[in-house]
């Protein structure tokens, strides 16, 4: 009977422009000797195996996809290799794999087969975005996108500030880059004045700006602009 694979939860750089000396060694080492890959896109994927320094060539890298459009019936591929023995590396475009990023079902489907998941330590935006908003870490929760519809997310702004400060759980979401200044205006006239309200952009890039003040305070302030910038947002 054949051994199955290991899966390995890889987490990628958050910009795209940082080298390998962002990568734990620890990830390094334990990546080095693998041969097939699960990615969410091959250009970010290759990236970061290019900075990862494997033993295997790039030439010789196994890749498949996991993304909105491949995913679900291509479930059994995508765990064909760690059923014959291989270990696979799974990461997706930028941070943690299966935050926010649909390689969980790879995941799910791995615990389904009795197949041994390793997460490797590595950059998680959310995290860095708790540690350094000011907000608090004891309680959170991640909502990941609020809705589309103007109506819809002006509901659910309120409904966050309202658990935020009747149950102190600092909430975290984010937004598409280029609706961020929208988002971040809404925010501002919707929250109460002394609700604190957090922004994380760019988080470990040269241009990093991660500030906190009371909705009040923001009206007062020049808005930066978040336009286009991977942003994380934090009411408290």
């Amino acid at each position: 009977m054949i051994k199955t694979g290991t899966l390995f939860l890889i987490p990628n750089v958050l910009d795209d422009e940082a080298d390998s000396g962002f990568i734990p060694e620890t990830t390094k080492q334990q990546a080095h000797h693998l041969i097939h890959f699960i990615m969410e896109s091959e250009k970010a994927g290759r990236a970061l195996v290019k900075k990862l320094n494997l033993h295997t060539p790039q030439s010789d890298i196994q890749i498949q996809l996991c993304n909105e459009h491949t995913l679900q019936q291509n479930l059994p591929n995508l765990i064909a290799p760690l059923l014959q023995g291989f270990d696979v590396g799974l990461m997706s475009d930028a941070g943690t794999p299966c935050i926010a990023d649909p390689g969980y079902e790879v995941v799910m489907a791995c615990h389904r087969k009795g197949i041994k998941v390793v997460p490797l330590p590595g950059s998680s935006s959310i995290m860095m975005a708790l540690m350094a908003g000011g907000l608090g870490g004891q309680q959170f929760v991640f909502h990941g996108y609020l809705p589309i519809d103007k109506a819809a997310r002006a509901r659910m702004i309120k409904e966050l500030e309202e658990h935020a400060l009747k149950k102190g759980y600092t909430q975290i979401f984010m937004e598409a880059p280029y609706r961020n200044n929208p988002m971040f205006k809404d925010l501002i006239s919707l929250l109460k004045n002394n609700t604190r309200l957090g922004i994380a952009c760019n988080i470990s890039s040269a241009d990093e700006l991660i500030i906190t003040k009371t909705a009040a305070e923001w009206k007062q302030t020049t808005l930066p602009d978040l336009h286009k910038k991977p942003c994380l947002f934090l009411i408290g």
